[in-house]
């Protein structure tokens, strides 16, 4: 006899839909191009209901601008990638600088989800630009990065947090998933210094979280994406940025979603507290 039980075969055969019933929320999903579409595009083939949080503003004012057919178009393109045909998938805005904003958005993404109940919260929106090096960040551009990257997701978990603990029982696959960046590894990000910051701060954080939440059943866990071309880089830098990787290519958006998405399955739910750097062999500097 085995020391320890062996799974049955027919444990050791993959769900198709592992998220079956299962609610998310997912911050910063407001372009076709982006992480934070992908990985609720791969929620809702797995099975679950979505809510989308943007703010349109944000791209508007990037070189790379909003979306062409807007939040309605993004939440589409996940609509259409849905397993589960009775599984909503709803969007709305959101400033998530606003103090009371992040709590306002998990209440108004539960409502929207109809369980009553929210399992898996994805913090993935972020703050593009307004930073510098050492010697041209100011006071505004670490407050910003501050309010946008760290304080938000933190709020964001502590409103999931106490809704979670409101439940009258403790139902399976509560997930909190982070996303930082690229700032431990290597020579760092000395040229985007707020936002190194403020991503080093979630990474920091992802432990403590962990433990908090352990009573709620819930896992905390944060990816590093590395670079992933989201349509920020193009010419020589995109081609420079690709040939970094030994697969000669850049990430692609679905990269880190698939991970993710896997990180909110039952498969992974003796994972929690990790920074997992998903960069590969990408080689920084």
């Amino acid at each position: 006899m085995p020391r320890f039980p062996h799974p049955a075969p027919e444990n050791l055969r993959r769900d198709a839909r592992p998220l079956l019933g299962r609610t998310a929320l997912v911050t910063g999903a407001s372009r076709r191009d982006g992480i934070g579409y992908a990985v609720a595009r791969r929620l809702a083939a797995y099975g679950a209901g979505v809510y989308l949080h943007h703010h349109v503003p944000h791209d508007a004012a990037q070189p790379w601008g909003a979306d062409p057919e807007g939040p309605e178009g993004v939440a589409a393109g996940v609509r259409e990638a849905r397993t589960d045909p009775a599984a909503v998938v709803a969007h709305g805005p959101g400033d998530l600088t606003d103090p009371t904003a992040p709590a306002e958005l998990v209440a108004t993404a539960i409502a929207a989800l109809g369980t009553g109940r929210l399992d898996i919260l994805v913090a993935n929106h972020a703050l593009s630009g307004h930073d510098g090096a050492l010697d041209r960040i100011d006071v505004a551009m670490l407050d910003a990065h501050w309010a946008t990257d760290t304080r938000s997701v933190i709020l964001l978990v502590q409103a999931y947090a106490r809704l979670r603990a409101a439940l009258p029982a403790r139902p399976p696959g509560g997930r909190v998933l982070m996303l930082t960046s690229g700032q431990d590894l290597a020579g760092g990000m000395p040229g985007e210094m707020a936002y190194a910051l403020a991503k080093g701060a979630l990474a920091s954080a992802t432990r403590t979280l962990a433990t908090s939440l352990a009573d709620l059943a819930v896992t905390v866990n944060t990816v590093n994406p590395g670079p992933v071309d989201t349509g920020y880089l193009d010419g020589e830098a995109h081609d420079a940025v690709a040939a970094r990787f030994p697969s000669g290519r850049w990430g692609m958006p679905d990269d880190p979603a698939r991970l993710l998405t896997w990180l909110a399955t039952d498969e992974a739910r003796w994972v929690t507290g990790q920074v997992i750097d998903s960069e590969g062999g990408f080689r920084r500097g």
